[in-house]
């Protein structure tokens, strides 16, 4: 590649992606051999992050048995209608930062006329609520747009959501179609 170290390498899933939390075969000694892998990067100064993603609490306990370097971010699915709360308060208890992907649900949260109705209270975007709400969850929210517009905007996120307010929004119904995103397998497993 050319480059002296790169800034982050995660496991992109503790299973082959068309099994993701559909099979009962965790992977473990796999998992765990590309850790150990990781980590001599890691160690030999060519990776300043190594993590994991869409790994759930067993998951990563199974690395936590063997590593020498413990993941510092587990990448995961997270947004308004699918909080995994107690994954984020695994990790966030264990240091390893929650990186929050797809925080806007592939544009599904956009359909939803009450989370519309409390952006507009705030007098912000949907995605802007959006955005803020994964980062009072105290995690590193990952929203994806190739619009500057939209990078500007999803920047501008300086308010806060009231308690009652992160509350309905925690508890908010399970989107059950993400459209044209349903195909991909995370939509439909344990997360």
């Amino acid at each position: 590649m050319g480059l002296d170290y790169l800034d982050q390498i995660i496991i992109h899933s503790p299973q082959p992606w068309v099994e993701v939390n559909q099979s009962e075969n965790r992977y473990k000694e796999e998992n765990r051999a590309v850790w150990k892998a990781l980590e001599d990067a890691y160690k030999a100064k060519k990776v300043r992050v190594i993590g994991v993603s869409n790994f759930l609490q067993e998951d990563i306990e199974n690395l936590l048995e063997v590593a020498e370097v413990k993941p510092m971010v587990n990448q995961v699915l997270c947004h308004i209608s699918n909080t995994p709360s107690e994954l984020v308060e695994y990790c966030q208890k264990n240091g390893i930062t929650v990186e929050a992907y797809s925080p806007i649900a592939h544009g599904e949260v956009l359909h939803q006329p009450e989370i519309k109705a409390m952006a507009d209270r705030y007098g912000v975007s949907v995605p802007q609520l959006c955005i803020r709400y994964t980062l009072q969850l105290g995690t590193v929210s990952l929203p994806k747009t190739a619009n500057p517009d939209h990078m500007k905007t999803n920047a501008e996120v300086d308010f806060e959501i009231r308690a009652e307010d992160m509350e309905t929004l925690k508890n908010f119904k399970k989107i059950e179609n993400y459209g044209a995103s349903s195909a991909f397998p995370v939509y439909g497993g344990k997360m």
